[in-house]
């Protein structure tokens, strides 16, 4: 099923000028590592935070924003985006090492940030090469692989908010639990300074991120279209092992199906769409609730307008909520 046709956006009259690029009914299926879904009314790409918060502080008040870094956690839903999706780019992509800590951009990728500090001598941000995605993702959802956290790491991040105020937080401020951050959701992260251990040896140290990627591609579909880790670790379980258990391995709906290689990763087999994808997931919670009583939360965030029946089940759910 491909996403409805739609009216070129005329919400791009309405919006401010920027130096960055904004685009109308901009494709973002190709953005995302699971290769589905309908187009973002308007992407606005921003030069800098300077023109992100310009942005934001006169941005009318009724338009929705949606914020994405490159996709790898992310199913945008076949009907699109409404409202203006924001991509942090090349302005919010550097990383430095300056004394003993990283300064990273919320756009720059979680691994090149671990292959910084390694060439910097500076240990502990190793397990970031095992986390696909960007900074400002890892932050947003307190990302963890392989023995690390960002919440063990993270000195201060960052934001601005949706009036284009701007925030520099403290650790601690940030409400960092498993998979959970307590910063309201419309509010954008921007830089973060991460901590590592000095004195590390830097041959050591890069052998560590070669385990660990090593380690990644045994053990989950790295090559295939998925979203990454589907549902959240429910206390006390792992959710590959509920799913397991459920008979879900290798179920399929459409063009998705569960790994048989790592069974809490979904995957495009190359004629999904996002309903596909999104209604599996559903029905592999349905049937381990119905298996072990446990109620698995969705890990990969979904964002956008169902179409077709998945549009009246979400609803519904909604409802209910």
């Amino acid at each position: 099923m491909m996403p409805a046709r739609r009216t070129p956006s005329r919400l791009l009259d309405r919006l401010p000028k920027v130096r960055g690029r904004l685009s109308a009914d901009a494709v973002l299926a190709n953005t995302t590592w699971f290769r589905v879904g309908g187009p973002a009314e308007v992407l606005f790409r921003p030069a800098d935070l300077d023109d992100l918060a310009d942005f934001l502080a006169a941005r009318p008040a009724d338009v929705p924003v949606t914020v994405i870094g490159v996709g790898s956690n992310l199913l945008v839903r076949d009907g699109g985006v409404p409202g203006v999706v924001i991509r942090l780019g090349r302005g919010f992509a550097g990383i430095s090492a300056q004394n003993n800590a990283i300064v990273a951009g919320a756009g720059a990728l979680d691994l090149n940030v671990a292959h910084v500090a390694g060439e910097a001598g500076l240990s502990g941000l190793e397990f970031l090469c095992g986390v696909p995605g960007t900074i400002g993702g890892a932050l947003r959802m307190n990302a963890g692989a392989y023995g690390g956290e960002i919440k063990d790491s993270v000195v201060w991040a960052k934001l601005v908010d949706l009036h284009g105020r701007r925030y520099c937080l403290t650790a601690d401020r940030l409400g960092l639990s498993y998979r959970h951050c307590a910063v309201p959701e419309g509010w954008i992260f921007t830089e973060a300074k991460l901590k590592g251990r000095p004195g590390g040896d830097r041959q050591a140290i890069l052998a560590r991120m070669g385990e660990i990627q090593a380690a990644r591609a045994d053990s989950q579909p790295v090559r295939a279209r998925t979203g990454g880790s589907t549902f959240a670790n429910p206390s006390g379980h792992k959710a590959w092992e509920l799913i397991e258990r459920a008979g879900c391995r290798g179920l399929k709906r459409g063009g998705a199906t569960v790994s048989d290689k790592h069974c809490n990763f979904l995957i495009n087999t190359g004629a999904a769409t996002a309903a596909d994808i999104e209604g599996l997931g559903e029905e592999v919670r349905r049937r381990v609730f119905e298996t072990s009583g446990v109620t698995l939360e969705w890990e990969i965030r979904r964002v956008g307008v169902p179409l077709g029946p998945l549009a009246r089940d979400t609803a519904a759910r909604d409802a209910g909520a």
